[in-house]
């Protein structure tokens, strides 16, 4: 068949769109293409330097078409993989992208396996074109994002998860660097989130003689995966209700229909993505197989480097976490960060920060002992700033939640004296290690210090050094008998209160008992007492000594009562009964009773989460009895976190400032996002022009007198016929 004007083999973007729709017709044509394209390769092979737009347009042609020509089409991706390998750095930068490219879509049509790719991009990363690097790393990442995205191929994963452990091996710099980068994206995108990648990053990447690769194992170590990510989009979420309603009555068009399906659907992903199971991921440092083999070696490499300030407290920040995490023991880490505690110091409040980190229960005191003495003879000493003596003693507050026993008795009286020093900010800083010891170790407080004495004090067993408090029950659990208790007494009050309104309704005279065993009549007032004498009992809860006095005489009226009373005034003697003896309280248990009770609970009891929340309540109940300001305790409550925020070492609680230029500040920073005050200007475009009353405001009274003295002169008369004139117009408008 002969084709007239044919220009099918000049315009590739046609032929190529031509064979994917009918690729038996234009078989001819493409032979021709395949055959010019080895031609052309033959002369870009004598010289690779120079860029060939002919062999670009062509390899991305034969490229779209792969799959309709599978046949002719195998040898062709090895084509392209050899000009890459032979000519790799001599080649121009355009046509080696353009070649990479080919191969990328190659590889989507999964004519290419992924390691043979990756093994040639990686080799292909030396060269000096950092785009290309870019793109090469982009493609990596997402291919085998995707490969992983239905299920994952853990035998494909190993295969190329070693090649890239030999490349973060790799003598040559851009190699190691993008090798570690690739495994730090995947981790992050919880692809290759196992142990095997963490401990590669550490054993290899953590030691690697190329700085930029080091730091950036160290930062992988030391970043937050969950960091605050705002919601993508969250403000701007679409309400499809809104859009429905729009619709319903704007004219019914179909571009209008489409955006109502398409609000729709994105409704439904947002709905979607609300329900699924959040992601929890645990920090990196968690899963090293030998954390205290790796934070000995990790600080020796430090102590003996050269690298810059900045890496090394990076370094150090590494061995604080591990060692608070994993409790570990590098007993030479204390006195080498000793030495660095000093208020002069670059970056004291982070070095302070690694110090709190790398303290735990079971680090002997005396070790901990250097760091305390360098920050309260460096710190808190009164020959320095005010916000440096808050910094110490908010640092040894840091470290003493961590370690209770860090700190020697004379030491902590010591620094509670700062509790009345002038500046607020020492003295707050003070009262927070006080409270801080109210809660863990009252006793080496001095007596004063220790605040009125709780349910919780009570309860508080001091730990000695490595002694470790396990419990066979659940503290607090005793007061989900108090509340079965409470429901069987609410159970009989309304059982009584129906009883009484039957015997309200009968008529005639009840046979009274002379014994007060016998005597078991109820009036409404007396439900009333009972009620209010409940509410009674929970106010009365810290007037132990009173109530016990108050018990004593109540029981002696009643008593006499019941001696002077006759048979035939039984109501009079009911009433002054029970109103007393319902004030008595019960006896509280002591602390061996509710831990039986407890235990006994726990043995018994599957616990919901409404149990625990009851739970929970009543123990922060426990800390805040008996103490006179409850916000202090319920600020203290807060989670402990096993990394130190750095913001709890700086926090300083200063005066504001009172001068004229601060109030003046503040007032302006108010007024930022506020209206202009006085005249609104509502026309909706500022450009249209005004109407004549408008402009009229801004005019000097020199050009309106004449009006203004015009409305003066109107008289009563023509002031009525202006007003009949208006109903008149009003009238017609209706």
């Amino acid at each position: 068949m002969v084709r007239h004007n044919n220009q099918l083999p000049n315009n590739l973007t046609q032929l190529q769109n031509l064979i994917k729709r009918d690729r038996d017709s234009y078989k001819d044509e493409f032979r021709q293409q395949l055959a010019h394209f080895e031609t052309t390769l033959e002369i870009f092979n004598l010289n690779p330097t120079e860029y060939n737009k002919k062999l670009d347009e062509q390899a991305m042609f034969l490229a779209q078409v792969t799959q309709c020509y599978q046949d002719d089409m195998k040898q062709f991706p090895q084509k392209i993989v050899d000009i890459l390998k032979t000519h790799n750095t001599t080649m121009h930068n355009e046509m080696r992208l353009s070649l990479c490219k080919c191969l990328i879509l190659l590889r989507n049509k999964n004519f290419i396996t992924a390691f043979d790719l990756l093994e040639l991009f990686f080799s292909l990363i030396k060269c000096q074109d950092k785009n290309l690097r870019e793109y090469l790393k982009t493609h990596i990442i997402s291919d085998i994002k995707h490969m992983n995205m239905k299920h994952k191929d853990m035998k494909l994963n190993s295969t190329l998860q070693n090649f890239i452990y030999t490349m973060l091996r790799d003598s040559n710099t851009k190699t190691a660097k993008l090798a570690v980068d690739i495994l730090i994206e995947l981790y992050h995108k919880n692809i290759w989130n196992d142990h095997k990648t963490v401990n590669i990053i550490a054993d290899v990447g953590c030691f690697s003689k190329v700085t930029k690769v080091m730091v950036a194992s160290l930062k992988f170590f030391l970043s937050r995966e969950e960091e605050e990510k705002p919601d993508s989009d969250s403000d701007d979420e679409i309400d499809p209700k809104d859009t429905m309603i729009a619709n319903k009555f704007n004219k019914k068009t179909r571009k209008r229909d489409k955006m109502v399906e398409k609000v729709k659907k994105i409704a439904k992903k947002n709905k979607k993505k609300k329900q699924k199971a959040p992601i929890f991921n645990f920090s990196a440092l968690h899963l090293i197989n030998n954390p205290q083999g790796f934070a000995e070696k990790l600080f020796k490499q430090m102590e003996s480097s050269n690298e810059r300030f900045e890496v090394k407290l990076m370094a150090l920040d590494v061995v604080s976490r591990l060692i608070g995490l994993h409790n570990l023991f590098l007993f030479n880490y204390y006195p080498f960060i000793a030495r660095l505690i000093m208020p002069h110091q670059r970056e004291v409040t982070r070095i302070l920060q690694f110090a709190a980190q790398s303290v735990h229960e079971l680090v002997p005191p005396e070790v901990v002992e250097p760091v305390m003495k360098a920050i309260a003879n460096n710190f808190i000493t009164e020959r320095n700033s005010t916000d440096v003596m808050a910094v110490g003693l908010n640092a040894v507050r840091e470290i003493c939640a961590r370690c209770p026993l860090a700190i020697d008795e004379d030491l902590l009286r010591d620094l509670v004296q700062y509790k009345a020093y002038k500046e607020k900010s020492v003295m707050m800083a003070a009262r927070s290690l006080i409270q801080l010891y109210r809660q863990s170790m009252p006793t080496l407080l001095h007596k004063k210090d220790r605040g009125r004495p709780s349910e919780a004090t009570a309860e508080l067993k001091v730990k000695k050094y490595g002694e470790v408090d396990a419990k066979d029950y659940v503290p607090g659990s005793e007061v989900l008998l108090e509340k079965e208790e409470v429901k069987n007494k609410n159970s009989k009050k309304v059982n009584n209160k129906s009883k009484n309104k039957s015997n309200d309704s009968d008529d005639e005279w009840i046979d009274v008992g002379s014994s007060d065993s016998e005597i078991n009549i109820s009036t409404d007032s007396e439900n009333e007492d009972d009620e209010n004498n409940a509410e009674l009992e929970e106010e009365q809860t810290d007037e132990d000594t009173d109530g016990d006095d108050d018990e004593e005489v109540n029981s002696e009226e009643v008593n006499d009562n019941s001696e002077n009373t006759n048979e035939a005034e039984p109501v009079i003697k009911d009433d002054a009964k029970p109103r007393k003896i319902l004030k008595a309280k019960k006896p509280k248990q002591n602390i061996e009773e509710k831990i039986k009770v407890a235990r006994e609970i726990a043995m018994d009891k599957i616990f919901t989460d409404e149990d625990f929340k009851r739970i929970e309540a009543a123990q922060i109940k426990k800390s805040i009895t008996g103490v006179k300001r409850n916000r202090s305790v319920v600020e203290e409550e807060e989670e402990s976190t096993e990394l130190v925020q750095l913001s709890a070492i700086e926090n300083i609680h200063k005066k504001r400032k009172h001068d004229k230029n601060a109030r003046l500040e503040t007032v302006l920073k108010g007024r930022e996002e506020r209206d202009k005050f006085g005249y609104k200007d509502r026309r909706k475009n500022a450009n249209c022009s005004k109407t004549n009353r408008e402009k009229r405001k801004t005019k000097s009274y020199q050009m309106v007198k004449h009006k203004a003295r015009g409305k003066v002169k109107r008289s009563f008369k023509e002031k009525q016929i202006a007003f009949r004139n208006y109903l008149i117009k009003q009238k017609k408008m209706r």
